[in-house]
C-alpha cells in the first residue's frame, strides 16, 4: 500500500484507527502513547512523531503536529487519508479572561480565524467550529473528573507574538492590525489564544471529519506573560480529559 507523504505510514500501519489525538509537542505525543495499551512508535519525521495504541481495545493514533496551523493541516489531511476522522488536539494555552486560573482545562466551541492555513480550505466568513459531539464528550470528562473548566470561543493565531499582541519582543512593536486586538477579543468573550484550531476546526468541517480541541491554561495573560505553574500537573489533567473523551466516541463509532 502506498505511504502518505510527509507521515510515511499506510493504512496498514494503522490498523483501523478513526480517532487521532493530536498534540504539537513530540514528546507530549509520546508521554500520551504510554497511557494506551501496547503503544508502539510508529513514525519520528520532522515535527510529526506518531504512536498507535490501544484505548478500550480499539486502536488509536497518537500523532504530533507541530506548532501552528499548515503543520497542522499536513498531518491531519495525511491522517485521513489513511481512515482517521476524528480529531482530538490537547495543548496549552494563555488565557486572557481574568476569571479563568491556570490550571484550568478550556475547551473550544469555536475559533477566531487569525490564521492563514485555514482560508486553504474555506473562506474567511465560513466559520471554524468543533464538533458538536466530540466537543459534548470534553465536557462531560471534565465534569465526571471534576475538573474545572470552561467552554466558549479561542483566537487561534499564526504567530505567537505579533498576532497575540505580545509586545516582550525583539522589537517591541506590534503591527497595527494587531495593536489593541487583545482588548478587543477580552471585550468579545473570547477565553484565550492558541495558535492550531482555527485550522484544525475549518479544515475538518469542510472536509466532513470531526474535531475538538482542550487546552491546559499555563497562565493568564491579565496579570502575567510568563508561566509559573507545574506544566507537568496541567498536563495531566488535559491527558485525563482528552481519553475519558476518547473512550466515550470509541464506543459510539
Amino acid at each position: 500500500m502506498e505511504k502518505v507523504f510527509h507521515l510515511g505510514l499506510t493504512r496498514d500501519d494503522l490498523q483501523g484507527a478513526t480517532l487521532a489525538i493530536v498534540p504539537g509537542d513530540p514528546d507530549r505525543a509520546a508521554r500520551i502513547s504510554s497511557f494506551l495499551e501496547n503503544p508502539r512508535c510508529l513514525v519520528q519525521t520532522r515535527e510529526f512523531h506518531a504512536y498507535l495504541g490501544l484505548l478500550s481495545g480499539q486502536p488509536v493514533v497518537i500523532c504530533s503536529t507541530g506548532i501552528g496551523g499548515p503543520s497542522t493541516s499536513i498531518a491531519v489531511e495525511e491522517l485521513a487519508q489513511l481512515g482517521v476522522d476524528t480529531f482530538l488536539r490537547i495543548g496549552t494555552t494563555g488565557a486572557i479572561q481574568p476569571h479563568i486560573n491556570e490550571g484550568d482545562i478550556l475547551i473550544s466551541q469555536a475559533s477566531v480565524r487569525l490564521d492563514g492555513a485555514s482560508q486553504h480550505f474555506a473562506p474567511l466568513n465560513y466559520p471554524a467550529v468543533s464538533d458538536f459531539f466530540a466537543t459534548q464528550a470534553m465536557v462531560n470528562a471534565c465534569n465526571n473528573l471534576n475538573i474545572d473548566f470552561h467552554i466558549g470561543i479561542t483566537a487561534s493565531s499564526d504567530t505567537f507574538y505579533p498576532g497575540q499582541e505580545r509586545y516582550d519582543t525583539y522589537s517591541g512593536y506590534v503591527p497595527k492590525a494587531f495593536q489593541g486586538s487583545c482588548e478587543e477579543w477580552q471585550k468579545l468573550g473570547v477565553m484565550n489564544y492558541e495558535m492550531e484550531s482555527a485550522t484544525l476546526f475549518t479544515m475538518c468541517a469542510a472536509l466532513g471529519l470531526k474535531a475538538a480541541c482542550v487546552a491546559g491554561v499555563l497562565v493568564n495573560r491579565t496579570r502575567q506573560e510568563i508561566p509559573n505553574v507545574d506544566h507537568g500537573e496541567i498536563e495531566k489533567k488535559s491527558v485525563a480529559v482528552v481519553l475519558e473523551a476518547a473512550k466515550v466516541l470509541l464506543n459510539k463509532a
